[in-house]
C-alpha cells in the first residue's frame, strides 16, 4: 500500500515509472520481433553502439536536451545496424561475428568520445556518463514526454503494418516471391528496434537494455504461439518490469533503478520457463511423470494379464506374492491404481482381474499389435 501511495503522490516516483513504463511496453513489443527473427544479438550489438551517437551529439550541439541524445543514439544505432547487415552479406564472415565486431568497434568509441568529453573544461558533459549503466533517477517530466511520442510512433507503427511484419517475421523468402517490399519492412523493422532501444538508454543504460528488449519477449513466447498475444503479453510484462523495477529501487535505498528493472524482467522470464502451461519446466515435468506412470501402469497390466491368458478362469484370484515370480516385485504399489480403474479388484493378499480389466488389457495388447 505504501507503494502505491508513493505512485500516486511522489512526483518523481510516478515520473520515473512513467518512463520506465514506457520504455518497457516498447521494448516488450520490438522485442518480440527481434526474438522471432533471431536476432538478440542485435540488440546488445545497437544498445553498445549507440554510445558513441549520445557523445557525438553532446559534442556537435553541447546540448544534453533528451531529444537530441536520443537521435544521436538513434543514428548510431540504425548504422551500426546497417554495418552488420553490409558486412553479412559483403563478405564470409558470419552474423555473430559481424556483430560482435561492430559492437565492440562502436562501444570502444563511445568509451573514448566518453573520456575526451569528462575532460572538457566545461560543466555541461556531467552525466552523460551514466548512458553506460542508466540513471533513471534523472528523468525528468520532459523526457517521459518524449519518450512517451517516440515509443507511442513505434507502436503506431507496428500496427499500422502489422500484416506486413508478421510475413516479414515468420516468411521472408514468401514475401520476397511475392514481390513485398522486404528491403523496406526490413529497414522499418530494424529502425524500430533501435529507437525503442534508444529510448531506454537514459533509464537502463547501454550495458542492460538489450536484456529489457529481450526478456519480455522471451517471457511472453512461453505462454502462447499466437503472434497478437505474445506481443500484448511482452508489453505487459514490460511495463511491470519498468514500473516495479522503478518502485523497488525507490523503496531500497541505494539500489539502482536500472539493473532492478532488468532483475524484474529476468525474474519474469523464469517464472514463465517454469510455470507457463505449455512450455513450462514445472509442467513438463509433472507431463513426463504421468506418461512414466501411464507406462507403468500398462506394463504391471500386461504382466498380470500375461500371468492368468491361459488359465480356465482368468477371473480367479492370484496371491499378490506370485508377482516376484514374473519381475513385478517392484510394483506392487502399482496394484491399488489398477484397482482404482476398475481393472482388478484386491481383496487382503490377493488380487483378480475384472471384465474391464481384461477387456482394457486386450485393448492394450490389440494397440501393441499383439493378438494373444
Amino acid at each position: 500500500m505504501d507503494a502505491i501511495r508513493d505512485l500516486l503522490f511522489d512526483h518523481t516516483l510516478r515520473t520515473v515509472a512513467m518512463g520506465a513504463g514506457i520504455i518497457g511496453i516498447t521494448a516488450g513489443v520490438l522485442g518480440v520481433f527481434a526474438v522471432l527473427r533471431r536476432q538478440s544479438l542485435l540488440g546488445d550489438a545497437i544498445s553498445h553502439a549507440a554510445l558513441p551517437g549520445v557523445a557525438l551529439a553532446f559534442l556537435f550541439t553541447l546540448s544534453k536536451q533528451p531529444l537530441v541524445l536520443i537521435l544521436g543514439a538513434l543514428a548510431a544505432g540504425w548504422l551500426a545496424a546497417l554495418l552488420v547487415s553490409v558486412v553479412t552479406r559483403t563478405t564470409r564472415i558470419k552474423s555473430d561475428s559481424a556483430l560482435g565486431i561492430v559492437l565492440a568497434v562502436f562501444f570502444g568509441i563511445g568509451m573514448v568520445l566518453l573520456t575526451y568529453i569528462q575532460n572538457l573544461a566545461t560543466a555541461r558533459q556531467a552525466g552523460l556518463d551514466k548512458f553506460l549503466f542508466g540513471n533513471a533517477a534523472t528523468m525528468l517530466t520532459g523526457d517521459v514526454i518524449t519518450m512517451g511520442i517516440l515509443g507511442a510512433v513505434a507502436l503506431v507503427l507496428v500496427a499500422l503494418f502489422w500484416k506486413e511484419l508478421k510475413l516479414l517475421t515468420f516468411d521472408y523468402q514468401f514475401a520476397q516471391a511475392q514481390g513485398w517490399p522486404v528491403f523496406a519492412l526490413d529497414v522499418l523493422l530494424t529502425t524500430l528496434i533501435v529507437l525503442a532501444i534508444v529510448i531506454g538508454l537514459q533509464a537502463v543504460g547501454v550495458v542492460l537494455m538489450s536484456a529489457l528488449l529481450i526478456a519480455p519477449a522471451v517471457a511472453a513466447r512461453q505462454w502462447t504461439d499466437n503472434l497478437s498475444v505474445v506481443v500484448i503479453l511482452a508489453a505487459v510484462f514490460g511495463v511491470l518490469s519498468g514500473i516495479g523495477g522503478a518502485i523497488t529501487s525507490a523503496g531500497i535505498a541505494k539500489l539502482p533503478t536500472g539493473p532492478t528493472i532488468v532483475l524484474f524482467a529476468s525474474t519474469l522470464v523464469l517464472l514463465s520457463l517454469f510455470f507457463a502451461p505449455s512450455r513450462g519446466l514445472f509442467w513438463a515435468h509433472l507431463r513426463h511423470r504421468r506418461q512414466h506412470r501411464e507406462v507403468q501402469v500398462s506394463a504391471v497390466l500386461l504382466g498380470l494379464w500375461r500371468q492368468v491368458e491361459f488359465d480356465s478362469d482368468p477371473l480367479r484370484p492370484h496371491s499378490v506374492g506370485t508377482l516376484d515370480l514374473i519381475g513385478l516385485h517392484a510394483e506392487q504399489k502399482t496394484l491399488p491404481l489398477l484397482a482404482s480403474r476398475g481393472w482388478i479388484e484386491i481383496d487382503n493378499n490377493f488380487w483378480h482381474f475384472t471384465d474391464e480389466g481384461i477387456n482394457e488389457a486386450h485393448k492394450q495388447l490389440a494397440a501393441a499389435g499383439d493378438d494373444r
